[in-house]
């Protein structure tokens, strides 16, 4: 997929502009030292980057760390590290590291994470995402990094789903990550974003008869129908609260979750690519959650790499 002409920005960025990657959270099965296994399917399959989550598993910079240790060309992205997770000093210094060791292989994305994950699992509290997210930007930029990697630049994408939000990303960082969109947020994103960086998560299932995409789309879909930002996301797509059964109505699992053959992916990629997408990142669901999709990353990045 070919790059857009874009206004200068980071150099790691500009190398990811025009790829697809790879979001998964299924290397959390496979033991640390093990996970070149993971790695290296993703990079033999053609893959430009690995997106990886901060949930329950693994903390999101020691995680970085082992995948970029495990790699090669690949690049590794926090998609998205939890600001409440760690101070922004500390994440300052931390991705810094990160970057330096891994000669520029390291993006940093930033979220504001979820009440539940927040309040219940964390038992901090959760102020209002835009201030939170904008004061976290604030003591990144001005976090002092004394280390010799202290220098070390840093691209900073930030997960955006709102406008509010989208716009914060366009000021403050050098591009956005969205999640669970359509292209038509898509087309909304590349606006509000104007010339910063802009990846595009796309969940995917591949091959399977509509039975079992579905109860696949139905079983991913189940714990973001309870949230309120994809609600609000989803209702400025034009869905509406029927659509918010848990696991979602079969009209949300067709919009967001991506089926067919890897010419059909491919072509969900294209939409999101003539949308204004740099980088599109696909979450192939398998059989469970854990269960990693190694045949389908062969197959959907030989497709991908032709195209």
């Amino acid at each position: 997929m070919p790059a857009r002409n874009l206004a200068p920005v980071h150099a790691t960025l500009t190398r990811l502009s025009g790829t697809v990657g790879v979001w998964t959270l299924t290397h959390e099965a496979v033991h640390p030292a093990s996970l070149g296994e993971v790695t290296t399917r993703i990079e033999t399959a053609g893959f430009s980057a690995l997106w990886v989550p901060e949930a329950y598993g693994r903390e999101a910079m020691t995680g970085a760390l082992l995948l970029l240790e495990r790699s090669t060309g690949l690049v590794v992205a926090s998609g998205i590290a939890q600001i409440h997770a760690r101070d922004a000093m500390a994440t300052a210094a931390a991705s810094r590291t990160l970057a330096d060791v891994s000669g520029g292989r390291f993006v940093l994305g930033l979220g504001v994470s979820h009440r539940p994950l927040v309040e219940r699992a964390r038992g901090g509290a959760y102020p209002p995402p835009l201030r939170a997210m904008s004061a976290y930007l604030d003591g990144l930029a001005r976090a002092p990094v004394t280390s010799v990697e202290g220098e070390a630049d840093v691209p900073v994408v930030v997960a955006a789903l709102g406008p509010r939000m989208l716009a914060l990303a366009a000021a403050r960082a050098d591009g956005a990550l969205t999640y669970l969109v359509t292209p038509a947020h898509t087309a909304v994103a590349r606006a509000a974003l104007g010339d910063g960086f802009l990846a595009v998560e796309q969940s995917v299932v591949l091959g399977q008869d509509r039975d079992e995409f579905l109860r696949r789309a139905h079983e991913h879909l189940n714990w973001y129908t309870g949230l309120e930002n994809y609600r609000a996301s989803w209702l400025r797509l034009g869905f509406d609260h029927d659509d918010f059964v848990r696991g979602g109505s079969e009209r949300l699992c067709d919009a967001i979750v991506a089926h067919g053959d890897a010419a059909a992916i491919a072509a969900c990629v294209r939409a999101h690519v003539d949308a204004g997408a740099d980088h599109v990142v696909l979450q192939v669901l398998g059989a469970t959650t854990l269960e990693m999709p190694g045949d389908a990353w062969d197959e959907l990045g030989a497709t991908l790499t032709e195209a």
